[in-house]
């Protein structure tokens, strides 16, 4: 896993939204799809002008997103964080494959669907002892955005955790046309709003649309409510 980097932290505030710090570049980060809809590579949307301290919205009524405008006060928005905080390592299943095993923690699904082409992460691991089969594998794995899903390399005994940049990101679903969770990248260090560290991770997405059951981490509920961040604004 990424060690801690102090540079950018989210701190969440209790029934409110996410307090960053340190300069966090803040851009779209859009999924780019195929002629049948499958997901394939990520797009630089519209980076925003943020400051060195802002507040991003968590319950997904704000009419300045992706900011806060004070809304979950008046809303009476329930925030309260319900996701599991024990490491990722002792959550995740376990796919093995001849030299690569598949790591899956489910309940951390942001839907951005890179695991769904060319048949499928899960079965692909099955045949990573093909280079061709085992490069398409690790691009796929590496494109989820949730982390929930990790490569292992069995004779390194180490995960292939491809580094990203510090940076945080809204996604955004054309496919599903819907706006999608806050991605937090390159680790990002989260705190809870008891005070609590979450283990930091190199991909995290955090929800925005106010409806996760996962809180304070996306479960893929703004596909189900065709939540659009920008609606009001």
């Amino acid at each position: 896993m990424t060690s801690a980097n102090e540079h950018i932290s989210v701190v969440i505030a209790k029934n409110g939204p996410y307090i960053v710090s340190g300069d966090a570049p803040l851009t779209e980060e859009i999924i780019s799809a195929n002629a049948e809809g499958e997901s394939m590579q990520w797009q630089r949307g519209k980076a925003y002008d943020a400051s060195a301290k802002y507040a991003l919205c968590r319950c997904g009524q704000s009419a300045k997103a992706p900011f806060c405008d004070g809304t979950h006060a008046r809303a009476g928005f329930d925030g309260t964080e319900t996701a599991p905080r024990m490491p990722y390592a002792t959550q995740a299943r376990v796919f093995d494959g001849p030299n690569l095993s598949l790591l899956d923690a489910p309940h951390l699904c942001a839907d951005a669907r890179f695991c769904d082409p060319n048949g499928k992460v899960w079965k692909q691991v099955e045949r990573t002892d093909d280079p061709d089969i085992r490069a398409m594998f690790l691009s796929q794995v590496n494109n989820c955005p949730a982390g929930r899903l990790l490569a292992f390399d069995k004779a390194a005994g180490r995960t292939i955790d491809q580094h990203t940049p510090l940076a945080i990101g809204l996604i955004e679903d054309p496919v599903e046309d819907c706006s999608g969770p806050i991605w937090l990248r390159g680790g990002v260090v989260l705190t809870s709003a008891d005070g609590q560290k979450y283990e930091v991770r190199n991909n995290m997405t955090v929800c925005r649309c106010g409806a996760s059951k996962n809180k304070p981490f996306c479960d893929g509920s703004h596909a189900s409510i065709q939540f659009r961040a920008n609606a009001k604004a």
